[in-house]
C-alpha cells in the first residue's frame, strides 16, 4: 500500500528491516544500551556487524522516544537511527514515548538531509505493545509531523507478518478517511 501526502510517499509493505535497499536509514527498536538483541535489534546487528555496536556504545544509554544515528556499516543503508520504545504496560505515558520514537527518527532524519526512511513496528515485540495500538500511534505521528519535513520524500513501514501489514493497512485506511 502507498499513499501520497503532499510530497512524501508513505509505503505500508511486508518484508524484513534489514532488507530495504535503496533506503538511507532503517530505523532499529533498540534497547536502552543500544547492544545486539533479539527482534528488530537482533537482526540489524547481526547484517550490520560488530561495527555497528562498537560505533552504539559511546551513546548509550538512550531514554524511550530518544532518536540517535549511527552508519549502517554492512546494511544496505548508509544510516541507522535507533530508537527506545516503551514497554507497554510498564513505562508511563506509553503513547507519547511511542510518538516520539518516530516524530524524533523523522526529524534526525530531516536534520541529516535524508530523503527516505524505513520504520519497523516499534515496541510490538518483546516490549509488548498492541499491534493495532501500535499502529495507530505511528501513523498518527508520521501524518502529523510529514507537513514540517523538508528532506525526507519517502517513509516506509516495514511489517514482517502477515497479519501486522494487515492490520497496519486497514489502520492507515481508516485513519486517512476521517481526515478527509
Amino acid at each position: 500500500m502507498e499513499v501520497k501526502i503532499g510530497d512524501v510517499a508513505l509505503e505500508v509493505v511486508r518484508g524484513n528491516i534489514v532488507e530495504q535497499e535503496g533506503f538511507d536509514a532503517i530505523v532499529n527498536a533498540a534497547n536502552a544500551w543500544l547492544r545486539h538483541g533479539g527482534g528488530v535489534a537482533g537482526a540489524i546487528h547481526r547484517v550490520a556487524g560488530p561495527g555497528l555496536e562498537e560505533e552504539c556504545r559511546p551513546l548509550a544509554p538512550i531514554k524511550p522516544g530518544q532518536a540517535v544515528i549511527t552508519g549502517g556499516h554492512n546494511l544496505p543503508n548508509p544510516y541507522v537511527i535507533h530508537v527506545l520504545g516503551p514497554v507497554y504496560g510498564v513505562d508511563h505515558e506509553p503513547a507519547e514515548k511511542l510518538a516520539a520514537c518516530y516524530r524524533n527518527a523523522l526529524k534526525l532524519a530531516d536534520e541529516k538531509g535524508l530523503r527516505s526512511i524505513a520504520f519497523p513496528a516499534i515496541s510490538t515485540g518483546a516490549f509488548g505493545y498492541p499491534m493495532e495500538e501500535a499502529a495507530e500511534v505511528a501513523f498518527r505521528t508520521l501524518l502529523d509531523t510529514v507537513p514540517e519535513l523538508e528532506s525526507v520524500r519517502r517513509i516506509r513501514m516495514v511489517l514482517y507478518r502477515k497479519r501486522d501489514l494487515e492490520i497496519h493497512e486497514r489502520v492507515l485506511r481508516r485513519m486517512l478517511e476521517e481526515r478527509c
